[in-house]
């Protein structure tokens, strides 16, 4: 078995909002469908943090959902800021569940287990609180991933963390989201958002303040799945164990 990543999908199949007019997007599902089928078997898990489908509601996402579906493997899917499609946990459950989508697990206020690691996460926001509102989505980001990290200790899980937006962006950072990520000691860190040459440019990628942060945007990696480094995290679990 295999872990593997890729956010930002961004697929529009009932809807017209295609991202091939932007550089780098030629041809992305079909891309994305290939380069899957290469990597990912059906007794691998991919998690998928956010920007999943264009759709408006359950009926639009719905082409969407089934096309990922469709493709080997568990998949592990949180939001991002365009899945407007997002619900209640109970609806989105209910809905992949009529389907027929068994294949597809919803990543909010809760984790999945994968070899020992926890599959934590949300969706985050921009790294700026100076209007309320933007204060107050943050704390609540802030919250679910706290509780995300939570149920995963609980379950004697090692946390590992997939985002949508960065903790960090060029010198900007975000100090709520940032601040449970240390206070958990998270080691590994797994996050998309970010879009074309100069963006990709600005972004923190490496060690950071403890940290290894991964930028897993579907453009940035080609429309390539990355693979965890599930050997490298199975170490730091047994120091851990050992009390190192």
């Amino acid at each position: 078995m295999s872990l593997w990543v890729m956010a930002d999908t961004h697929l529009s199949l009932s809807v017209d909002k295609s991202m091939e007019k932007f550089p780098g997007w030629e041809n992305y599902v079909e891309r994305i469908r290939t380069n899957w089928l290469d990597v990912v078997k059906p007794e691998d898990t991919i998690v998928l943090p956010g920007d999943i489908s264009w759709g408006m509601s359950f009926e639009e996402a719905k082409a969407d959902l089934a096309f990922l579906h469709a493709l080997p493997g568990r998949k592990i899917i949180s939001k991002g800021n365009h899945d407007y499609w997002w619900n209640t946990l109970a609806k989105m459950e209910r809905f992949i569940d009529e389907c027929g989508f068994d294949s597809l697990h919803i990543l909010h206020n809760n984790c999945y287990e994968y070899e020992g690691i926890g599959i934590c996460g949300t969706r985050g926001w921009i790294n700026d609180s100076s209007e309320p509102a933007d204060a107050k989505i943050i704390a609540r980001e802030a919250g679910r991933l706290e509780m995300s990290v939570k149920a995963a200790l609980e379950k004697g899980l090692y946390p590992v963390v997939f985002l949508h937006y960065p903790p960090y962006y060029a010198q900007e950072r975000n100090d709520s989201i940032i601040e449970v990520l240390k206070r958990y000691q998270i080691k590994d860190v797994y996050y998309g958002h970010l879009h074309g040459k100069m963006t990709h440019n600005r972004a923190v990628i490496g060690e950071k303040e403890g940290m290894n942060l991964h930028l897993i945007s579907a453009d940035y990696l080609r429309f390539h799945p990355y693979p965890v480094n599930v050997q490298c995290i199975m170490q730091c679990i047994m120091k851990r164990s050992d009390g190192a």
